[in-house]
């Protein structure tokens, strides 16, 4: 095997074994108590955000849904050169929250909290209620808005005030499913026994 075609097996090889790993998703992601019942320390990372930063349990789950799928360690996918050489991911979003370097360096200046990190569910969901309890105070979305959240939080809060997210069509759909899954998952909820 010639040295060109070794070392691009190497990178191939390399690529394939980032991004997905130790974070493994919960099973039947349609149903909150199902999500909660195996993972049980879920409940009381959204409880305690929902108690400091007043953004509802079934909110938090939706915005977490659709950015990571409850995967702890999950990253925006590579891109490559070539078709075949990684260059490196889409962006720098991470963990849980998927939240991007700056917005997370952002986070821990605000909070002091110096040791969070984004592949901790306690950590992912205190920074989402401190970036939605700052979209309420600056754009007046009401908490329970689970659409409009993840509008600001897809767009950043600049974006959503210039509505930027009204020339994708892609995006649209998503926030109202986003939207929709938060009221599945309250109702839901409501019928979930034995969680605190």
């Amino acid at each position: 095997m010639s040295k060109w075609l070794r070392a691009l097996v190497i990178v191939l090889l390399a690529a394939s074994c980032g991004g997905g790993g130790s974070g493994s998703a919960p099973r039947d992601l349609d149903n909150a108590c199902s999500i909660l019942k195996q993972r049980r320390g879920y409940m009381s990372a959204f409880k305690a955000a929902e108690r400091k930063w007043g953004v509802p349990v079934h909110v938090q789950m939706a915005t977490i849904y659709q950015e990571s799928k409850f995967i702890s360690d999950a990253r925006t996918p590579l891109r490559f050169t070539l078709g075949v050489i990684p260059v490196g991911r889409q962006s720098s979003a991470y963990g849980y929250s998927q939240a991007l370097d700056g917005t997370w360096k952002e986070y821990l200046a605000s909070t002091g909290n110096r040791r969070a990190r984004r592949d901790d569910i306690r950590d992912a969901t205190d920074f989402m209620g401190w970036y939605m309890a700052q979209s309420r105070d600056q754009l007046g979305i009401s908490l329970t808005d689970a659409r409009s959240h993840y509008l600001a939080y897809h767009e950043g809060r600049t974006g959503f005030r210039n509505g930027s997210y009204n020339s994708k069509a892609w995006l649209l759909r998503v926030s109202s499913e986003v939207g929709e899954r938060s009221l599945v998952y309250e109702q839901q909820l409501r019928s979930c026994r034995n969680l605190r």
